[in-house]
């Protein structure tokens, strides 16, 4: 933990309450595991050529792209409190000492802070590892290099945290292998995959590529760097942490091990990050699949498959990536999925909640936002219908804000006179004493669809329309 703290003035490291000096352990901390230096003893290090892969990952081009890239992901501080604005003040004036450390083998990565966020089912969480920024930048800096050595490397059918690669590019793919009749899938599940990957057999796999040691070492001593769980140092002698630039790429490594399983068998796969699904023509034969693939995944990866939720199932039974699968006129058809169709009414009901304390300008601005990256990421699927049944709901819940602002009876006939209505009609609808959501339906006389997109609300079955790809 010696990057962020060293001569740096007006900043003092966090670290008091978790981490305390040995005197017997110089310049060591209690409790932080000593890293095993598999590749600094070896002679892998020796006799370096000139253009060796570190002297590629600390050039100056490589290493300005870097920290642009970690600027622009802003992102949340990690143990040493550092934000991004604080980052470039820094690096200017570090930067060679930090290069030195890392050249010499000496540079040690800090401990990463553990942040735990809910998962779909109740109860369950994902734990994230956030690096500190300095960390961030030099974990970039690794992941822009071993992606060009890695990407050629990769199978066609994995998606996941590549390149001009994402998740419709997968979808399409199923539908692709569904229409040539490979309709029964094993749904596979890799339980608590980034915590649990083996350290030592994914080193071995980068190792069969990466020939500088002390690229290895490096990649090593960000595995083992720990982490900081509400002030408690804990190891991380297997996994790798979610949350960091380089993980999404080391997860694809690992898997890519899979991949070449699944080609050398000849069978017909799509893969996102830990999402995988193989493609069989009968349930019998997704079966068999499924018995040996296991074997292959724990005995030789050392990964575990969650049998509860891996199984064999029809196409149609099946979610992937959030979104279903259905058959219209001999052609494999895309819908969004009961689950997510619920995380959608959910988000938009917290939204446009009648009871928060905030502006109708924040709120139009809100829900622009995510109804353009909920119908973005679900244009593939066939929901015309679904959407045109939402935007009456969601208007209905526009009104009932509305109407729960104007409180008081003369704050009504205020609103309601400038909507031209005959005066019997303006003193019923501003003495009316129904509830909000029951009064939102007298109020689609003054506050129609025209109205309501006036006031800047956006209809999702008319932000499809622009987008949809079907």
């Amino acid at each position: 933990m010696n990057v962020t703290k060293q001569n740096n003035k007006g900043r003092k490291l966090h670290n008091e309450d978790y981490l305390q000096k040995v005197a017997a352990e110089q310049q060591e901390y209690a409790g932080v595991p000593v890293t095993v230096r598999i590749a600094e003893n070896n002679n892998v290090i020796a006799n370096l050529p000139a253009d060796s892969l570190l002297k590629r990952i600390l050039a100056r081009d490589n290493m300005n792209a870097a920290y642009l890239k970690v600027k622009s992901n802003k992102g949340a501080s990690g143990i040493d409190k550092m934000s991004v604005d604080e980052l470039l003040p820094y690096l200017r004036e570090h930067r060679l000492q930090l290069l030195e450390q890392i050249r010499d083998g000496k540079y040690k990565p800090n401990p990463v802070r553990r942040v735990e966020i809910p998962k779909e089912e109740k109860g369950k969480t994902r734990k994230l590892g956030i690096p500190t920024v300095v960390d961030r930048v030099i974990q970039q800096a690794i992941s822009q290099v071993l992606t060009s050595i890695y990407e050629p490397q990769f199978s066609e059918s994995s998606f996941g945290f590549r390149p001009r690669r994402g998740a419709h590019d997968a979808l399409k793919q199923c539908q692709k292998y569904a229409d040539e009749g490979y309709v029964y899938v094993v749904d596979m599940d890799l339980e608590k995959f980034f915590d649990t990957v083996c350290q030592s057999k994914l080193i071995e796999i980068l190792s069969r590529s990466i020939k500088d040691g002390r690229v290895i070492s490096l990649i090593h001593k960000y595995l083992n760097a720990g982490i900081i769980c509400q002030g408690v140092f804990e190891r991380s002698e297997k996994g790798v942490p979610q949350g960091g630039p380089l993980s999404p790429l080391l997860s694809n490594v690992m898997l890519n091990e899979l991949d070449k399983e699944l080609e050398k068998r000849g069978h017909k796969f799509v893969r996102y990050a830990d999402d995988c699904m193989i493609l069989c023509k009968s349930r019998r034969s997704a079966e068999r699949t499924l018995a040996s693939i296991i074997k292959f995944i724990e005995k030789k990866l050392f990964l575990k498959v969650n049998r509860e939720k891996t199984s064999v199932a029809h196409i149609s039974k099946v979610k992937y990536l959030g979104y279903g699968f259905y058959r219209c006129k001999g052609k494999c058809r895309l819908r969004v999925y009961k689950k997510s169709q619920m995380k959608m009414k959910n988000r938009l009901k917290e939204i446009t909640n009648r009871n928060k304390a905030i502006s109708n300008e924040a709120r139009t601005l809100k829900l622009k936002q995510f109804i353009a990256g909920w119908v973005n990421y679900f244009k593939l699927a066939d929901m015309k219908e679904l959407l045109k049944g939402i935007d009456e709901w969601l208007r209905r819940r526009i009104r009932a804000i509305y109407w729960k602002q104007w409180k008081k009876v003369k704050t009504r006939y205020k609103m309601i006179r400038r909507y031209n209505l005959p005066d019997g009609k303006i003193h019923e609808l501003a003495n009316c004493r129904k509830g909000a959501w029951r009064a939102a339906l007298m109020l689609n006389q003054i506050l129609t669809n025209k109205e309501i997109d006036r006031l800047g609300y956006t209809t999702m079955s008319a932000y499809y329309e622009q987008v949809c790809e079907n």
